[in-house]
């Protein structure tokens, strides 16, 4: 199974990869974790990386999927992967296509975790963590005594710096600009499963593993 998860920040992509993965035993490979992972054990792409990023500056994307190409060389690999966070541009798309066809490992599909824009506003601005617990809730999805419980207790809901409506709004349009037009290009190549993403996360799973079948 090699399959690559689209979805607007907030459709619950992460969540879902992490599920799939102890179920199916195959990894998740997420941009951000690799390239972290290909820096610190000093990886050929790992290192032409690591200049780059202490200089302050964007991974070009042949240094990334060099990085993706060591990492799906891997031997937990090979039966299959889950690319979360890449390809974001239809650009990355084409390269990814071109890569997987030299490893002999095609995509068998890409899918789409379809959430309405509002409510990925109210998932992303919503989200709040009990400063008790670190319990993370959301003030329009959890229930009313789920939020008193660490209020209650003499806890505080905080909001992270970076959920306020603007910079939410500024990722879901630059989403919209750069990665919604990946959906176009696996619909053409009739490589798109598309489910929807709204409700909880074990229904959305179920939905998830049916579409996969």
């Amino acid at each position: 199974m090699r399959i690559v998860l689209l979805g607007a920040p907030g459709s619950g992509k992460g969540t879902q990869a992490k599920k799939l993965m102890a179920d199916k035993n195959i990894p998740q490979v997420s941009t951000g974790d690799m390239l972290r992972e290909a820096v610190a054990t000093g990886t050929r792409f790992g290192l032409k990386a690591k200049s780059i990023m202490e200089a302050g500056n964007l991974v070009p994307d042949d240094i990334v999927l060099g990085i993706i190409s060591e990492r799906l060389s891997q031997p937990d690999a090979q039966d299959g992967f889950i690319l979360d966070g890449f390809p974001r541009t239809t650009q990355q798309a084409l390269d990814l296509e071109e890569l997987l066809d030299q490893m002999g490992t095609p995509l068998d599909t890409a899918v789409l975790l379809d959430v309405d824009f509002d409510i990925l506003m109210k998932r992303l601005t919503g989200r709040r963590t009990c400063s008790l617990t670190g319990r993370l809730l959301n003030v329009y999805f959890s229930s009313q005594d789920e939020l008193d419980e660490c209020t209650d207790a003499g806890g505080e809901l905080v909001q992270r710096e970076d959920d306020n409506e603007e910079t939410i709004g500024n990722r879901l349009a630059v989403y919209r600009e750069r990665t919604e037009p990946l959906i176009a290009f696996y619909k053409e190549r009739e490589k798109l499963t598309t489910i929807d993403a709204e409700g909880g996360i074990d229904v959305v799973y179920e939905r998830l593993l049916e579409s996969l079948e």
